[in-house]
């Protein structure tokens, strides 16, 4: 039996009345979380990519994706503590590669080592993992896991720590 039941929740563009209930879920969230002025500029920008999960009009979670060349940068990503684990997170993240996929389009991100159910979502995803930034997170100098997914099987990442294994991947 799963944790949650067949599940009922939309993935939709984020919009500015968002904001206040997307800072609920973010402060339960991470240790530094943003700010409501981090998510109006995200939301302000023309290369930003910005997802609410909604179920029965409340807001359980959100996606913040920014274009940068040709690489979409996953900046945050959040579920609600209650509706984890239910796919809310891998359904914006296919949500964001709907909309952005192209020829020839990466992503990239970077996620706690020690967040083991966010790596194994991001894996499942079609992420994998690319190299470590030391000391990457400010609240404890916790590193950060660097994760890729290109749509071009000869990308191989700028930072890969061993580039003949990403050739012939997706």
């Amino acid at each position: 039996m799963s944790a949650h039941p067949e599940r009922h929740f939309t993935v939709r563009r984020m919009d500015m009345q968002d904001i206040a209930d997307a800072l609920k879920i973010e402060h339960q969230s991470f240790p530094t979380p943003w700010s409501s002025a981090m998510f109006v500029l995200e939301l302000s920008k023309a290369g930003s990519i910005c997802l609410a999960a909604c179920e029965d009009d409340v807001l359980i979670g959100y996606l913040i994706a920014a274009r940068y060349a040709q690489v979409w940068h996953i900046m945050n990503v959040s579920v609600d503590p209650a509706n984890r684990r239910g796919g809310v997170g891998s359904a914006m993240i296919h949500e964001l590669f709907r909309i952005a996929d192209g020829e020839r389009t990466h992503y990239t991100l970077e996620v706690r080592t020690s967040n083991d159910g966010a790596i194994r979502m991001y894996e499942a995803c079609g992420f994998r993992e690319a190299g470590v930034r030391p000391g990457y997170y400010a609240d404890n100098k916790e590193d950060a896991l660097i994760m890729w997914r290109s749509t071009d099987e000869d990308f191989v990442p700028p930072n890969a720590s061993n580039p003949t294994e990403w050739k012939g991947h997706r």
